[in-house]
């Protein structure tokens, strides 16, 4: 489910986890959102578990918004999750935001 505020797209990701089981349809639903120049914030704040293809799957995003001229900016992690990106320092590649509203802030500012 998407949104658009001020011009930046909000995702809201509605799976409680990011894994191999669904890393693919993940990807497949972003990919309409990662138009030209895309401004995109994915809201994380319902997913409490991501492993290594979740994160591959981020990351495969990611790469191909850079390529079009976008960006994508997380928002909304768990503490589980959080823990993860900090772990793997997937911290210094994605900006991550508090909550969607901060994230959206962050673009415009």
């Amino acid at each position: 489910m998407s949104s658009e505020k001020e011009g930046v797209v909000v995702g809201k990701v509605d799976a409680k986890s990011l894994d191999a089981s669904n890393a693919r349809a993940f990807k497949d639903a972003i990919k309409p959102l990662l138009t030209h120049g895309a401004r995109l914030v994915l809201d994380l704040s319902k997913v409490e578990f991501i492993d290594s293809s979740g994160l591959g799957a981020l990351v495969s995003c990611l790469r191909e918004a850079h390529a079009d001229g976008g960006e994508i900016k997380l928002s909304g992690l768990s503490k589980p999750a959080r823990a993860l990106f900090e772990l793997v320092r997937m911290h210094r590649v994605f900006e991550v935001f508090n909550n969607s509203d901060e994230a959206v802030t962050s673009y415009i500012a």
